[in-house]
């Protein structure tokens, strides 16, 4: 599944080369030349994972990463360290910065979509192609399918995108709010009932083999996709 990825590098013949690969990979791209830039574009449009270079112009990457760390937004939101600096000891100074993982320069673009893929996997795994399967529901992010009990399911765009989020981050407690902005974007102003109304609808889709039940409405939290039994 394409992901929206922010490229922070000051040098643009490598920010040119990383870009065409992203873009080979089918990830749309961000590009920012310094911190300054960095920030205006997580502001405005969340991106779905950060390629920070240690070594920027003004406010270095390292220190650009303890605030994305710090700040509930993008709290979670998975970086990864561009340096050309690989001793051990600046390796684990980006990690406990907050980087999920640290490739050093130079490095290959096949290393570089590996090293994403890990991570998007770890950290954002419904940006991901990999099909999941929970008790005969089964979701296929590469051919936009879902099937209930071998059978296929008719789901909107939005319904397909809140199913995979639940089925990827399955057992925990989601708010409206928090819905809102891992499903339609934390730039995009919707009131919250708009949650309700795709809930009933994805339900809706999936009540005739039963796995209606999966989505559970916990009372003044939120939503949770379940297998077990309330």
């Amino acid at each position: 599944m394409p992901a929206n990825i922010l490229v922070v590098e000051d040098e643009p013949a490598i920010q040119e080369l990383i870009a065409a690969n992203l873009q080979h990979g089918g990830h749309h791209v961000l590009r920012a030349s310094d911190v300054e830039e960095a920030t205006r574009l997580v502001r405005e449009t969340l991106p779905d994972l950060v390629l920070l270079d240690w070594m920027l112009p003004g406010t270095p990457g390292i220190q650009f990463a303890r605030r994305l760390r710090a700040d509930e937004r993008t709290r979670q939101l998975p970086i990864i360290m561009l340096t050309a600096r690989g001793e051990e000891q600046d390796k684990v100074s980006g990690l406990d910065a907050g980087a999920d993982d640290y490739l050093t320069k130079p490095f290959s673009p096949r290393e570089l979509m590996a090293r994403i893929n890990a991570v998007l996997r770890r950290r954002a795994p419904q940006m991901t192609d990999e099909a999941i399967e929970v008790g005969g529901l089964r979701l296929d992010p590469a051919t936009h399918r879902v099937f209930t009990d071998g059978k296929p399911a008719d789901l909107g765009p939005t319904e397909f995108r809140l199913l995979h989020f639940f089925m990827t981050h399955a057992e925990r407690v989601h708010s409206r709010t928090q819905l809102l902005d891992q499903v339609w974007g934390d730039h995009v102003f919707v009131e919250e009932r708009t949650v309700d109304v795709h809930i009933r609808r994805l339900r809706s889709a999936l009540e005739a083999s039963g796995h209606d039940r999966l989505i559970q409405t916990v009372r003044g939290a939120g939503y949770r996709f379940s297998a077990l039994s309330e």
